[in-house]
């Protein structure tokens, strides 16, 4: 199958400084960076498992899976930038989605890019997860990536100070 699907982007453009934007994104996730099976194979039941990953939850629910920082690697290639990508997400969240169809699994955790843009300005980008999902035409997981679409919302307006334009 091969299919066309229409994806919302959306972009903050933060009046605060980017170190500022990143300090409130780490703040307000947890992580899991060291690597996600490690920390799941301390799991023996699902209640250790719902345990273990609420415990490593920050305070918008999400928690940090990978981060890239595209700014630094920049510099061999001319200007070092501040760019930061990384993929969030929680397992409690996508098993919402998950457990309706699989397939979701392509597109959890998501990803939120932190970046300095040519004007000075700090931009957070991130697409929705339900548009990236509407391909699946599943109501179900529709309406649980609904769910999904207001948390990065609300995380993204929060560590950027600023609604998306």
């Amino acid at each position: 199958m091969i299919q066309t699907q229409k994806v919302i982007h959306h972009e903050h453009v933060s009046g605060r400084p980017y170190a500022e934007v990143l300090a409130a994104f780490e703040s307000a996730t947890g992580s899991v960076e060291e690597g996600f099976e490690k920390v799941a194979a301390n799991a023996r039941t699902p209640q250790d498992f719902e345990r273990i990953f609420k415990a490593r939850e920050g305070s918008s629910g999400f928690m940090r899976f990978l981060s890239i920082n595209h700014g630094d690697w920049q510099g061999y290639f001319g200007t070092p930038r501040k760019a930061l990508l990384s993929v969030i997400g929680n397992p409690l969240i996508a098993t919402t989605m998950m457990r309706h169809e699989l397939a979701v699994g392509l597109n959890v955790p998501v990803r939120l890019f932190i970046y300095e843009a040519d004007d000075g300005k700090t931009r957070v980008t991130y697409d929705l997860p339900s548009t990236l999902m509407s391909g699946l035409e599943n109501p179900q997981v529709h309406e649980a990536a609904l769910k999904l679409d207001a948390k990065l919302v609300a995380l993204a307006e929060h560590i950027a100070g600023a609604k998306a334009n």
